[in-house]
């Protein structure tokens, strides 16, 4: 896969021991990378990170990538050849309680890692990651391109839009020779292992493993749904790209979404999600009577990724909560020892699905 470009390449990921960051070093590790991760602390409580046993199987920093010395100090010791970016605040609500840090992490941390990158010799490529709340939401019927406008009224939406202006600013001050960067955009992540506060998956699974009914706050809210791993199929491809000097992926950025199809509401999803979880119930709760508003409407319009890179996602709206599902229900069912092996095999289901599709990142 990915043209089997990671294999002994030295890979650097910060936010590893995040939920989409341990999938991304899991599959880095399968794809016969060597990982260092960087993180402040391990985010929940269970972990994805440590339930898969990641600490012993890459290296591990615990850094804050708002602290530019550490962290340059960090990459200059490991010398990789690429860099993942995914360290974030990533909570809408959490933004409202503590706007400082939201931006100081994902503005001025991306900041950091870019300019360590530009002050690291090693380093060839790299990707990083913001979200699809970077866009100014203005509840359009249509999916946003990646020349709409940037920004949003809440603190992490502005955040994001703040990061990649400067990724910008970086792609075109400091690496048109050299290393290659580009940024991802994708938002509205579910898949196994996510215990994240305020989110929906993790709270419905975290009710009923205890037999209890979930509240959700906006049933008719609607997100592109993705399961982890097509989100990290394209930033894997990406920096595959930008490792073998392909043009295409160069100081571009790229939205990752599903298919408009896959659009679905929040009643939608939980009630996807019950059918693979005997005794499931949820009730609708009063959203907060506060100005802590979400946006009730978001959609991506991926065809730049589709033509520039040959990539799209594959999975239906009920696989990707059947395959949400079925790593819950074996975790709650049967603990972490099971965990690794799942994770695995979910990884490769995934691989041949796009391969029987023809998509040229696992053909290659």
């Amino acid at each position: 896969m990915f043209d089997d470009v990671y294999e002994r390449k030295k890979v650097f990921v910060t936010g590893h021991t995040g939920f989409k960051g341990s999938w991304l070093c899991t599959w880095l590790l399968k794809l016969g990378a060597e990982v260092c991760g960087f993180s402040m602390n391990i985010p929940t409580n269970p972990s994805n990170f440590e339930i898969l046993g990641l600490k012993d199987k890459m290296q591990h920093i615990e850094g804050n990538i708002c602290n530019r010395n550490q962290l340059l100090l960090s990459l200059r010791e490991f010398q990789p050849d690429i860099v993942f970016h995914l360290a974030a605040q990533s909570l809408v609500r959490r933004s409202y309680n503590d706007p400082v840090t939201t931006f100081e992490t994902n503005a001025l941390g991306t900041l950091n890692v870019l300019e360590c990158m530009r002050q690291c010799p090693s380093v060839q490529a790299g990707v990083i990651i913001t979200s699809d709340k970077c866009y100014r939401n203005l509840d359009w019927t249509w999916g946003y391109r990646e020349n709409d406008i940037l920004g949003g009224k809440d603190p992490y939406s502005a955040s994001k839009g703040c990061a990649e202006l400067i990724i910008y600013s970086y792609i075109n001050s400091f690496f048109q020779e050299g290393a290659r960067v580009a940024s991802a955009r994708a938002g509205n992540v579910i898949g196994g292992g996510d215990w994240a506060e305020d989110r929906v998956v993790p709270d419905a699974v975290r009710a009923w493993s205890q037999e209890k009914s979930v509240v959700i706050r906006r049933p008719n809210a609607t997100r592109p749904w993705q399961h982890v791993l097509e989100p990290l199929s394209a930033y894997l491809w990406i920096g595959a790209k930008l490792l073998k000097k392909d043009t295409a992926a160069a100081g571009q950025a790229f939205n990752f979404g599903p298919d408009a199809s896959v659009n679905k509401s929040v009643e939608q999803l939980i009630s996807s999600m019950a059918k693979h979880w005997l005794g499931a119930d949820w009730k609708v709760g009063r959203a907060d009577a506060t100005n802590q508003k979400e946006s009730t409407l978001l959609k991506l319009c991926c065809d730049k990724a589709l033509n520039l890179l040959n990539w799209k996602a594959i999975l239906s709206f009920e696989e990707t909560a059947a395959m949400t599902m079925e790593w819950y229900r074996t975790y709650y069912g049967h603990g972490k020892d099971h965990m690794l092996s799942l994770t695995d095999s979910q990884i490769e289901e995934y691989s041949s699905k796009a391969c029987a599709k023809g998509l040229p990142w696992a053909l290659s």
